[in-house]
């Protein structure tokens, strides 16, 4: 019995060991998931002395099931006895740390930072500075860079002679001859210096910070600018200014758009250098990034321009804003480039808030008619978007008087795309300005598009009663909409007999069974006997589409009569789509 017991016990490892052999990919993948299962199976001895120094022997596998292998063992340590018998994890994750395909190092690197917090000093010291130390002067840069990230989380628990050693490592790191490395490097050095010692993070960080700030390579100048902005957070103000902002400033100017670009996006910098600084020198640094001949920097800072002016310091915010920043904005309203266009109206509505009712009305209204009229989509509809905004500051009158003459305009414009772009936005329009205001300006509008001599304008007119009918609901509907959109059932004009139809088709559903059943429906059949076949037929189908929403009753006693009469009709067409409404609605 005893020996069958101990045969069970070896049945977990042997599966495991014929799968990763096994030639499929997914078996070898689906064993390695299952990983946490054959460690229990196993118990905390052999799994220590026989699953993880096969793991470690196996690390020349797939990079999906390398991946897998490096996420599961950063949560093996319960599996392995705990916390004193961590270590044992290191070795296959030290090789996952080195090999070639980033996504599994940077896997291995998270995991090893997971179990560091689970050593003790001492371990620490004896088992994972050495670890990382390797890795530091591994002859590989896959190595070297792993190593950068590791650096922060040992920093803080060793002895100071450890902690000098620590340092020295990542010195010669930031100076490696591999750009990959420095990248590494430059991208952990704002985690380093927050661990560091305030003298330390001065007398080491600074430099190393500037050296990669002046780097020749690009892509390792921005990622200094990110470590700039988390070593100002740390620097009192007089060293800041000294020691930290000649570079960032000097990154706001880089040869590069890509530096420039971090630095107009950085939504941190302002709030880590603080007010004055903010005044004297990231102001002009903003103007310049706002003119930038990059449009992708100009994109960047005019996305950042309402939250920049927000963090100003409150004294001179209104000032700041007239004076240097508002002059920018009103050129990037007539950008060449789009996407600078949108973003700066997916934002410019905020200042309203900031600026105060006056100003607002002066300066900032002339710049919204003009994006409200751009050729741009994405600009019209990032400003009819956000009117709420400027409604709350200077009130629905003032708004009315300036902005909807150049909606109604565009809703008037000769060419029907453009109609047909501000039907689009008058769902969201309404939602904006109430139902009042609506039925007061827009809703003759929204009624003179259903008779629109384009069918695409007629046909987003009655998609656009159907949305305006749910924000505002059937009340509303059949005191409005529904009389109106009746009314044209008697028109001369075929066309716009048939759009009583297709409006019925779409409101039937949100006005609900009364309203259709009462008012809608007896038009719909008295226009069955049409002359036009056109219209008879769109009846049929006009009645097939109600039909869900009407009561039995109604059906059989007023559409199957109708329908019937229609599927004897001379044309095909209407006899076609009768005999279909009849068998849809199980009508026969």
């Amino acid at each position: 019995m005893a020996g069958a017991e101990g045969d069970d016990s070896l049945y977990p490892i042997a599966v495991l060991i014929d799968e990763l052999r096994n030639e499929d990919v997914q078996l070898r993948l689906n064993s390695i998931k299952k990983l946490s299962t054959i460690a229990l199976a196993l118990g905390v001895e052999r799994t220590q002395t026989e699953l993880l120094p096969f793991l470690t022997d196996t690390i020349y596998d797939e990079d999906e099931v390398l991946l897998a292998l490096a996420e599961q063992l950063g949560g093996f340590t319960v599996l392995v006895g705990g916390p004193e018998f961590v270590n044992c994890l290191l070795p296959p994750l030290e090789s996952l740390a080195t090999v070639e395909e980033t996504v599994v190092r940077d896997k291995a690197v998270e995991s090893l930072r997971k179990i560091s917090q689970e050593h003790s000093p001492v371990d620490l010291e004896v088992h994972f500075v050495p670890l990382v130390k390797r890795l530091a002067s591994g002859d590989w840069f896959t190595s070297r860079t792993s190593a950068c990230g590791l650096f922060s989380v040992c920093y803080p628990r060793v002895s100071s002679t450890v902690k000098a050693e620590i340092r020295q490592h990542f010195r010669t790191l930031c100076s490696d001859d591999t750009p990959m490395v420095r990248r590494a490097a430059a991208s952990k050095l704002g985690e380093f210096a927050k661990v560091l010692e305030l003298d330390y993070a001065k007398s080491d960080i600074i430099p190393l910070f500037t050296a990669l700030a002046s780097d020749e390579q690009d892509s390792v100048r921005l990622l200094a600018v990110e470590a700039g902005v988390s070593i100002a957070t740390l620097l009192p103000q007089e060293d800041l200014e000294a020691l930290v902002m000649p570079t960032l400033l000097q990154a706001a100017e880089d040869k590069s758009w890509r530096v420039r670009y971090m630095v107009a996006d950085s939504t941190e910098l302002q709030k880590a250098v603080g007010p004055e600084i903010t005044k004297t020198d990231l102001v002009p640094a903003f103007q310049n990034l706002l003119k930038d001949c990059e449009a992708e920097v100009r994109t960047a800072a005019a996305n950042k321009v309402k939250v920049f002016c927000e963090n100003l310091p409150e004294d001179s915010r209104e000032t700041i804003i007239m004076t240097h920043i508002l002059p920018c904005v009103k050129e990037l309203v007539s950008d060449t480039n789009q996407h600078v266009k949108s973003a700066l109206a997916s934002v410019i509505m905020g200042l309203s808030t900031i600026l105060g009712k006056d100003n607002t009305v002066e300066h900032l209204l002339p710049l919204f008619l003009v994006q409200l009229k751009d050729e741009c989509p994405e600009v019209r509809l990032n400003i009819i978007s956000n009117l709420d905004c400027v409604n709350e500051v200077i009130g629905i009158r003032q708004l009315s008087q300036s902005l909807l003459p150049a909606i109604v305009e565009l809703a008037e414009d000769a060419k029907w795309r453009v109609r047909l772009a501000i039907i689009e936005y008058m769902p969201l329009l309404a939602g904006q300005l109430g139902v009042e205001f609506f039925d007061e300006k827009l809703n003759s509008l929204c009624m003179a598009w259903l008779i629109d001599h384009v069918f695409a304008i007629r046909e987003a007119a009655t998609c656009n009663l159907m949305k305006l009918v749910e924000k505002f609901g059937a009340e509303w509907a059949q005191n409005t909409i529904v009389p109106k959109v009746l009314g044209m059932a008697n028109d001369s004009n075929y066309l716009h007999r048939m759009t009583t139809l297709f409006c019925i088709n779409a409101l039937s559903e949100v006005c609900g069974q009364e309203i259709t059943t009462k008012h809608m429906l007896p038009v719909v059949l008295k226009m069955s006997t049409d002359q036009v076949a056109n219209v008879r037929f769109n009846v049929a189908r006009c009645l097939q589409k109600i039909g869900p929403v009407l009561d039995s009753s109604a059906l059989q006693a007023e559409v199957k009569p109708v329908l019937e009469k229609l599927a004897t009709d001379q044309d095909m067409d209407v006899k076609y789509f009768a005999l279909e409404a009849i068998s849809v609605l199980a009508l026969a």
